[in-house]
């Protein structure tokens, strides 16, 4: 009776381990799979930005249904991501004052108020250079009065905005290299044919 039961713990237990086994497989395959959509979609964003100058009004962090952003927006959006918090910049550019989308990585680099140099792409900011001295005194004083503990949130967004840097690295030299490895194949091949005609 006892041989029985220690079996059957044996047998659960090497199910559950397998199970479990499987789950982490797929998960890195489905991380392998969505870093891929995501790298893709970067760089969609990267090739339709263009360069504009914005006075900063304000700034936010809140729900998408509540930032006043263009109708179309909001219906091309996930009902996830409607109710999800988002930073928002309220932004003068030219002469319109318009609500616009913030990466999470850049949210604290834009300063409350001020003129900044900010590279758009529709209604998605995806960097920003202060342009005055005294914007980025204001920001630092901000910083040195305000100093308090940073949420989890800041804290992750911190973190992620340092992996994203370092896989745009890793990306950048992968692609030099990559590049350098077609040059070299297509001088490989000019001296072949060279050859081929000298001969």
């Amino acid at each position: 009776m006892i041989l029985i039961s220690f079996k059957m713990g044996w047998a659960i237990a090497i199910a559950v381990t397998v199970v479990a086994l499987g789950i982490l497989i797929l998960l890195y395959f489905a991380g392998n799979k969505m870093q891929q959509k995501q790298l893709e979609q970067r760089e969609q964003i990267n090739a339709a930005a263009q360069s504009a100058t914005l006075f900063i009004i304000d700034k936010k962090i809140m729900p998408m249904k509540d930032a006043k952003l263009p109708k179309a927006v909001m219906e091309q959006a996930p009902k996830r991501y409607q109710r999800a918090k988002v930073p928002i910049v309220k932004a003068k550019v030219g002469p319109q004052v318009m609500t616009l989308l913030c990466d999470e990585s850049i949210y604290d680099d834009v300063p409350q108020h001020g003129e900044v140099k900010a590279m758009i792409s529709g209604i998605y900011i995806t960097s920003v250079k202060t342009l005055h001295k005294t914007t980025k005194k204001m920001q630092q004083e901000e910083a040195a009065n305000g100093k308090r503990k940073k949420t989890l949130r800041e804290k992750m967004v911190k973190r992620q905005a340092e992996y994203q840097k370092q896989l745009d690295y890793e990306l950048a030299n992968k692609k030099s290299k990559e590049d350098a490895k077609k040059k070299k194949a297509e001088e490989k091949k000019k001296r072949e044919r060279e050859k081929k005609i000298t001969v």
